[in-house]
């Protein structure tokens, strides 16, 4: 008798949430969205590592005038150490359809293309979105050894979280999705 092997469990739309343990540069604390994930990989942004660019930043380099000087003034994510000079619009789905689009569910959207920011710019894009520079990616098999290897904790993703939680609350937010405490995890818990 032949025992198939079950098919194996992907995670597109389930957030990696950074064991306390793992303290690689780019993942200590972080948690990433997961956008696409299967046989030939993985690719996320992470939606906590605030950066230093701000919209104003990115709009100047592409040569858009934002609609209000508010508009500018918003925050630029890392959203992981691949290609790190393109940016990745995380949004709610929109009526509009934008040049260079993932539909990861019925709700969530990432976008790559210019007319989304044109259109953020001028007080028209997805009311909720998260722009990052960079992506995170994972070859065939490369997330699956990593979660062997305990880095990382998963559970899917909760819109709230990614677009309205402060960010220095979203690591310890979607581990309480799980019901964990990451801070009973750390090794440095308890110390002032």
């Amino acid at each position: 008798m032949e025992i198939k092997n079950s098919a194996p469990q992907y995670l597109s739309n389930h957030f990696l949430i950074a064991m306390p343990s793992l303290d690689d540069i780019n993942f200590s604390q972080s948690v990433t969205y997961i956008c696409e994930h299967n046989q030939e990989g993985a690719m996320g942004v992470t939606i906590n590592r605030p950066s230093d660019v701000l919209l104003q930043d990115i709009l100047e380099q592409i040569q858009v005038k934002p609609a209000s000087k508010t508009i500018g003034h918003e925050t630029i994510y890392h959203g992981g150490p691949v290609q790190t000079d393109r940016g990745f619009i995380l949004h709610n789905k929109t009526e509009s359809k934008w040049d260079a689009s993932l539909e990861i569910t019925d709700k969530i959207q990432l976008t790559s293309s210019k007319d989304i920011l044109k259109a953020i710019a001028n007080d028209d894009g997805p009311e909720n979105h998260l722009i990052t520079l960079g992506y995170a990616g994972w070859g065939s098999g490369q997330l699956e050894q990593e979660m062997a290897g305990n880095l990382w904790l998963s559970c899917p993703a909760n819109d709230d979280i990614i677009f309205h939680t402060p960010i220095e609350k979203r690591w310890e937010s979607a581990a309480l999705l799980l019901g964990i405490d990451l801070q009973l995890l750390s090794n440095d818990a308890g110390h002032a």
